[in-house]
């Protein structure tokens, strides 16, 4: 039978390893812990930066195209500022 190397220190139960695979307090309080130091980390850059992503994310597939539309912007820009 193959047995489950654990390293020393912290060891997450979980289902794989054949127990129940209900969260014990230590755990959720870890949890809670460690997500309120990832939102404190984030702040407005964090935002900032999903933005750019999704635009990016938006606009890559579509090059030539928002390319095309943000030189028409612009001539119709100048032709209304001109």
């Amino acid at each position: 039978m193959r047995q489950n190397n654990i390293s020393p220190g912290r060891a997450w139960s979980t289902s794989s390893f054949g127990e129940t695979a209900d969260t014990s307090s230590l755990e959720l309080s870890a949890l809670g812990e460690h997500l309120g130091l990832c939102r404190a980390s984030h702040g407005g850059l964090f935002r900032l930066r999903c933005a750019a992503e999704t635009v990016h994310g938006f606009v890559a597939p579509r090059f030539f195209t928002s390319l095309l539309l943000a030189l028409l912007c612009l001539m119709a820009g100048s032709a209304l500022l001109g």
